[in-house]
């Protein structure tokens, strides 16, 4: 999954590409991508991009009114508001075929062709079975659920640590779950989870009300460091290449079996229903394996 480092590379990448281009035409092939209808797509025709924001891995592509409209004042027109999910993802296309995409089984989900020669744009693409890409136009990103409920993101400068204690207070939740809640922090997924409290040197297991003032000193370090990190590795990768990049550069996260990159013991996994984390037990959890109750199982 597309998380704030990639979608904020992503931010970048498009913004150089799009800010000042005119819509020729919008092709939804995957109806079901669509959340929302009014206004609908359609009216994105003959428009130009005035700009790309980032809300946690929301993209946000800002559109100003047509010609005959005349420009918009600052702060109104539209917002083309893109989710990647799981499985999705955004692909730029130098020269688009001419003949309109056709809808079937294929991962391609949607289709913006930009005016000029030659003919370029983006696809909005998803791969698997499980359809979660979702795409917004609205006049405002608050009417977005996904992004009315948005915790603080981690790179603004406002979040030091005392924002992030007050967030963890009471908290009866293991830190791992709440890195991930999107309402908490913004952002962040599970591998950079994994990535932050490896290098907190924290369990994934600890419940977050139980952090001493350190402790939570060490996780905001970490955290800043290592989304700071993974922002600056993605700077200037094509939207082609960030995928790539992303798996380059987790030291943690989907290395199960491989040495930790500090103190060389064996990189442990736990799975879930849906997912799996990672984590290095002479580092995160004074050398104790976490159990992995679907493993477990397994092995009975």
């Amino acid at each position: 999954m597309p998380e704030l480092p990639e979608v904020e590379a992503l931010r970048h990448f498009l913004a150089q590409r799009l800010t000042g281009r005119t819509v020729r035409r919008v092709l939804p092939v995957a109806i079901s991508v669509l959340k929302t209808y009014d206004p609908p797509l359609d009216t994105l025709e003959g428009r130009a991009f005035t700009g790309v924001a980032r809300h946690g891995k929301f993209l946000d592509l800002l559109l100003g009114g047509t010609p005959e409209e005349g420009r918009t004042p600052d702060g109104e027109g539209l917002h083309l508001i893109v989710h990647l999910a799981r499985a999705g993802w955004l692909r730029w296309q130098d020269s688009l075929p001419a003949a309109p995409p056709r809808p079937g089984k294929g991962p391609l989900a949607l289709r913006v062709v930009l005016a000029g020669e030659p003919t370029e744009g983006f696809d909005l693409t998803e791969a698997g079975t499980h359809k979660r890409l979702a795409v917004y136009l609205v006049r405002d990103p608050g009417r977005v659920p996904g992004i009315a409920r948005l915790g603080p993101d981690p790179l603004d400068p406002s979040f030091d640590r005392a924002a992030l204690a007050a967030l963890l207070s009471g908290q009866r939740h293991r830190v791992k779950g709440l890195l991930r809640d999107q309402s908490v922090v913004s952002g962040i997924g599970n591998a950079y989870s994994d990535e932050i409290l490896h290098a907190a040197k924290m369990s994934p297991f600890r419940l977050a009300a139980d952090l001493s003032e350190e402790e939570i000193g060490l996780l905001h370090t970490a955290l800043r460091e290592v989304l700071t990190a993974a922002v600056e590795r993605a700077r200037g990768l094509s939207a082609a290449e960030l995928k790539a990049g992303k798996r380059l550069g987790l030291r943690v996260h989907g290395r199960a079996g491989e040495p930790c990159p500090v103190c060389g013991d064996t990189l442990r996994s736990v799975s879930f229903s849906d997912s799996a984390l990672e984590y290095c037990p002479t580092c995160q959890t004074g050398g104790k394996p976490l159990a992995d109750r679907r493993l477990s199982r397994l092995l009975k």
